[in-house]
């Protein structure tokens, strides 16, 4: 598979330096993406570099990813409008730890032929003296040239300005490269059209002091249809950790993809082909109304950063909201599931004994304004408890019934739901 071609198809290739397509196609190319450690996980928005990076190695290629450690503790003014909170030694460190472990998720370490590396740039940045960098590396850099890339152009108009230390950014990462040149032989660099520039940078200081010839290739940006940012709800960012977004929400978030967006998103963040994507394409088109383009995007996913396992949970609770059942999903899931739905608190001491009449807590939560009202409900078979449909009025609801103890779910029709916690 040649991997210019692969990019190119998907629509990932927003830009290159010249000689890369013919690179790329005719020997096995050593290159690489950094990623920053300002969080202690990467987001959605991350995973298009990661699928790069894969994609490279499939396509025979060698992956190196760099944990920037080193420039971590700078941090990169591209895309932003204000500086950057100054992370600690030990922030970046807790943060990398996260990082590796869910880039092991899309790439190969233990391939035989071209197994992906990590490497932390702090291994070489930290250690460089200040005046030794400025001469040998300081020196191949204009500020001309400097204040007119776009990231610091836009800090310029801004109030506060940009740092020495946030603009000296573009010095290290070219100096990244220059290092990866030197040590592994790394001819390529990718990243998101913003990085454009700082790649350049790199690509020129190789040139000056090796005399060698390296290769740049960039990717769009990832947008909405409706002009909101990508990984951005009303939740916040979307994130690859589990314990930072369930992968119920993160199902949820490629589930609710609009349908301007989902073939595109489907062949970034995706291992699908032309053929497959090609037949959700034809049944967004004549069939929308069932989501299978969708479907197959959360699935597939969902799959690559959290497994099949957790994969079926989710999957599993989506249905617990059509009134799937909830057995075999753990109290905690389960309140994710219903997170934004009413809730009524119900003292244990009132379940003792042989419990409460399914009646008097319809009445209790406020689903039914009367007993009578509730008996009607129940007779009419429309009541649930735990997604189960209660059939007679006369039904008693104790603890035991409960999931783990804590809560239960009730359900008024079809999607009338409501939660009663268990307190004291």
């Amino acid at each position: 598979m040649n991997l210019f071609e692969e990019l190119e198809w998907r629509g990932l290739v927003y830009d290159h330096t010249e000689g890369t397509k013919e690179a790329l196609a005719k020997e096995t190319v050593t290159g690489y993406i950094g990623f920053d450690p300002s969080a202690a996980s990467l987001h959605v928005g991350s995973l298009l570099p990661m699928m790069a990076l894969a994609r490279l190695q499939r396509c025979g290629h060698q992956p190196i990813a760099i944990a920037g450690g080193g420039t971590g503790l700078i941090g990169d003014p591209s895309g932003k409008t204000t500086e950057r909170k100054l992370l600690t030694t030990e922030d970046v460190e807790a943060n990398l730890a996260g990082i590796k472990e869910q880039l092991s998720r899309v790439l190969d370490f233990e391939a035989k032929t071209n197994p992906a590396r990590i490497v932390n740039n702090a291994d070489w940045l930290t250690q460089i003296p200040f005046v030794e960098f400025l001469r040998d590396i300081g020196k191949h850099f204009t500020v001309n040239s400097m204040l007119a890339r776009e990231s610091v152009k836009r800090r310029l108009e801004q109030e506060e300005g940009i740092s020495y230390t946030e603009f000296s950014y573009m010095l290290l990462q070219a100096y990244d490269y220059l290092v990866l040149y030197d040590r592994h032989n790394c001819t390529l660099q990718m990243g998101g059209s913003d990085q454009w520039g700082n790649i350049l940078s790199g690509i020129d200081l190789i040139r000056r002091l090796r005399g060698g010839k390296a290769y740049g290739l960039v990717s769009p940006l990832v947008t909405t249809a409706s002009g909101v940012k990508f990984g951005k709800t009303e939740a916040g960012a979307v994130w690859l950790d589990a314990q930072l977004t369930s992968p119920y929400r993160f199902y949820q978030f490629w589930l609710n993809t609009a349908d301007q967006d989902v073939l595109h998103y489907l062949k970034s963040f995706t291992w699908l082909g032309k053929q497959e994507i090609g037949e959700l394409a034809e049944k967004l088109k004549t069939q929308p109304e069932k989501r299978e383009a969708q479907r197959a995007l959360a699935v597939e996913v969902t799959n690559i950063v959290h497994g099949a396992t957790e994969l079926e949970k989710a999957q599993r609770a989506s249905q617990v909201l059509f009134g799937g059942g909830i057995a075999g999903l753990s109290a905690d899931e389960v309140l994710d599931i219903f997170n934004d739905v009413p809730s009524t608190e119900l003292s244990r001491e009132k379940l003792a004994g042989s419990g409460l009449p399914i009646t008097e807590v319809l009445v209790t939560s406020g689903l039914a304004p009367s007993k009578a009202e509730a008996r009607r409900l129940v007779g009419g078979g429309g009541v649930y408890l735990n997604n189960i449909r209660v059939s007679d009025d006369k039904v008693a609801v104790t603890v035991e019934q409960s999931v783990e103890g804590r809560f239960f779910v009730l359900r008024k029709g079809q999607k009338q739901y409501h939660l009663v916690k268990l307190v004291g």
